[in-house]
């Protein structure tokens, strides 16, 4: 019964696997991140600017008015103030003051000195800011004992037509100047600063991500493209296929990494052809002697000894020639290709029905691997020879599990201690005591069958079934073949 996957958070599957795309997203949206806080801070920058331009520009204009008001007649001062006003700001003269009382601020006392310099007729002024640079409108932090100006305060002759409309807005600033005759200068402003355009802001953040994108991808590729060649290769070589060495490029951190790569490649495979060659050599030249003693052997009056020690001797030939014939296998270098499950078990239980035995296969779907198929026939009929000389009835399930194919393969036979699971897939180690060869074999199986099996990059667990029998679960990568 296999098991299936735990499903992943949305998150995680929707955050690319891949090296080049995480790097490309991560660096793009620090990109973004940093330049969205340099716009906000400079798009603040400007609008203090403005604010604090627009507001000295008002009040030279006041103090200039007010000088210009102690010199005009009265008849041309109320033309006067209606072309100095604007949408922004209103001025008019009368006998009530809109600031009733001077700012409390120092920011507020700062202007009204600089105004009271500049005045020549040594006038009064009364100034409340209303809101700054920084935080935008405010309520009176200065003038906690008095209420803020309103257009309501002002009588109704005397107010401009405009007043209602910049004084229900939240206005930057409330100015009176005291005239020689009594009267007040008022001045009432709600300047903004015009909303900023953000389209060009938009334009220029999305070329810029453009621009990064595809030089972060050129870069990115470069150090990943030999990463996942050399993914490739690994994969390959742990299969056991023989792989050319391959051409180091990208940086000189990849670059050291596929050299080394090489020579371990190398290194091994050298290991291993060197190992199967003195394996075959030994194997071989035991063959000499112990036909010799065979020969010997039969010379030998008492019959008992002369049977044990030809038995013994037999055993002896029989594991050697399993060494040889391992040894060949081994160094045949069988080109790997992509082969079908399914018709590989239907194969082995057929020849297996073939001898009269019992031997079912079940396939779930057609399953196309890669690997080298006379190894792993070799591989799973250990296997299955090994089911039915212990079980007599062996059942063998193949189905797609997370990636890999799962090759289940059962028996009814005694099982196998379960301190002894690993034993078994040890070389010459056999759970029958009788050395028979009929019951027992030479104990070279199941170890050749973990090697074939390890050799295609799987691996092979032995257990015992809750209702009596053995179980052997093969796992093996499907690759890019699924």
């Amino acid at each position: 019964m296999t098991t299936s996957p735990t499903p992943r958070p949305i998150v995680a599957r929707l955050w690319p696997s891949t090296l080049a795309s995480q790097l490309i997203i991560l660096l793009l949206a620090a990109i973004v991140a940093a330049q969205a806080f340099s716009i906000w801070i400079f798009q603040d920058e400007r609008r203090i600017a403005l604010v604090a331009a627009a507001r000295d520009n008002l009040l030279s204009r006041a103090v200039s008015l007010a000088e210009l008001m102690e010199d005009t007649p009265a008849n041309l001062q109320d033309r006067i103030l209606v072309a100095s006003s604007s949408r922004f700001a209103v001025f008019w003269l009368g006998d009530t003051p809109l600031a009733p009382a001077p700012g409390k601020s120092r920011f507020e006392r700062r202007l009204q000195g600089y105004m009271a310099d500049r005045l020549e007729h040594g006038q009064t002024v009364h100034l409340n800011i209303l809101a700054d640079e920084r935080r935008g409108p405010r309520g009176r932090e200065a003038h906690d004992d008095d209420d803020p100006p309103r257009w309501r305060d002002v009588p109704r002759h005397e107010r401009p037509a405009n007043l209602r409309k910049i004084m229900n807005k939240p206005e930057d600033l409330s100015l009176s100047i005291r005239m020689s005759d009594g009267r007040w200068l008022n001045v009432a402003t709600s300047y903004r600063p015009p909303a900023g355009d953000f389209l060009p802001l938009i334009v220029q953040l999305s070329i810029t991500a453009l621009l990064m994108v595809l030089i972060i991808g050129f870069a990115v590729r470069r150090v990943t493209r030999p990463l996942k060649e050399l993914s490739v290769a690994a994969e390959k070589f742990g299969r056991g296929e023989q792989q050319p060495p391959l051409t180091p490029s990208g940086p000189s951190e990849v670059r050291s990494l596929t050299s080394a790569f090489n020579d371990m490649q190398d290194r091994l495979t050298r290991f291993v052809r060197d190992r199967t060659r003195m394996l075959a050599a030994i194997s071989h030249d035991l063959r000499t002697p112990i036909t010799s003693l065979r020969l010997r052997a039969e010379f030998i009056e008492d019959e008992e000894n002369r049977d044990k020690m030809i038995e013994t001797l037999e055993e002896m030939a029989a594991m050697t020639e399993a060494a040889l014939r391992f040894a060949r296998d081994d160094a045949q270098a069988e080109t790997a290709e992509n082969a079908d499950l399914g018709a590989i078990l239907e194969a082995l239980a057929g020849d297996q029905q073939d001898l009269g035995h019992q031997c079912t296969v079940e396939t779930e779907g057609r399953i196309v691997l890669p690997c080298r198929p006379v190894a792993l026939k070799r591989a799973l009929r250990n296997l299955i020879e090994n089911g039915i000389r212990y079980g007599d009835r062996v059942s063998v399930h193949a189905a797609r599990s997370a990636g890999e194919a799962l090759i289940r393969i059962t028996d009814e036979g005694p099982g196998i201690p379960e301190e002894r699971l690993k034993d078994v897939f040890e070389p010459f180690v056999r759970l029958e005591e009788s050395r028979s060869e009929e019951t027992g074999g030479i104990g070279l199986g199941l170890a050749i069958t973990r090697s074939i099996i390890h050799a295609h990059g799987g691996r092979i667990d032995l257990k015992n079934r809750p209702g009596g029998g053995l179980e052997a679960d093969v796992r093996l990568p499907l690759g890019a073949n699924k």
